[in-house]
């Protein structure tokens, strides 16, 4: 098992901030490491929607012109959307 190497590196931080966060004993690079793994997930998500639109889009459409594949096998779902269409005066 390799373990994740880590590089020193320089950050201007807010003096209050991290004189506060020191008195409280919070490890600086861990805090930093868990965040900046959070918006770099964040990051990674919002452009593999932004990458994958058109085929999301085009799915969503085919999904809503012809239904799913597996609709007339789900017998679980189709009793209780039976018995509503039924017990629906309109």
């Amino acid at each position: 098992m390799n373990p994740i190497l880590k590089k020193p590196t320089n950050l201007s931080l807010r003096i209050d901030l991290l004189e506060e966060a020191r008195a409280l004993g919070i490890n600086l690079s861990q805090t930093l490491e868990t965040a900046l793994a959070a918006e770099v997930k964040k990051a990674k998500e919002k452009q593999w929607l932004e990458e994958n639109r058109a085929g999301i889009e085009a799915y969503n459409r085919e999904v809503a012109e012809h239904g799913l594949f597996s609709d007339a096998f789900r017998q679980f779902c189709r009793d209780e959307v039976d018995s509503l269409e039924a017990s629906d005066p309109r």
